[in-house]
């Protein structure tokens, strides 16, 4: 059951200050590394793709963005993510809206604002929701899923 989940505003919210995070520290290591384009776009992929998938397992489905607007990503039976629901939700989801050009991810930001359970296709295909509602302190971040 979906409890407390977040709209549209304050994911894009969330979003915008993890973009500005991930520039900020790719463009000061590109001024420090002296990178090539093309070095910048495979470093800033990287690193992209390990914030996005790992520090949500193990900040208890936060990444900085999140915590700072008070939301977090969660499994719909309200259990803290694991890296294959990270998988599934970055990557796969990734790969559809690749495939799709982009239509299916103007298709989920509407799915988040006009859907009772702003539940996106990203969501649904990891089986989660983004909540308001706190992390347990008696949570365990590295659970191992099923």
């Amino acid at each position: 059951m979906v409890n407390q989940p977040a709209g549209f505003w304050i994911r894009f919210g969330a979003s915008i200050l993890d973009g500005l995070l991930l520039g900020l520290v790719g463009i000061i290591i590109a001024a420090i590394l002296n990178f090539s384009e093309t070095g910048q776009l495979i470093f800033d992929t990287i690193v992209q793709l390990g914030y996005l998938l790992i520090l949500p397992v193990l900040w208890y489905g936060y990444t900085i963005g999140k915590r700072i607007c008070g939301i977090r990503i969660v499994r719909m039976d309200g259990s803290n993510v694991g890296f294959g629901t990270m998988l599934l939700r970055v990557l796969v989801a990734g790969f559809v809206y690749v495939i799709t050009l982009g239509i299916a991810y103007i298709v989920s930001a509407f799915m988040v604002g006009l859907r009772k359970d702003k539940r996106s296709i990203h969501d649904i295909l990891a089986n989660t929701y983004v909540t308001y509602q706190k992390a347990d302190s008696n949570d365990n971040p590295y659970q191992i899923e099923n």
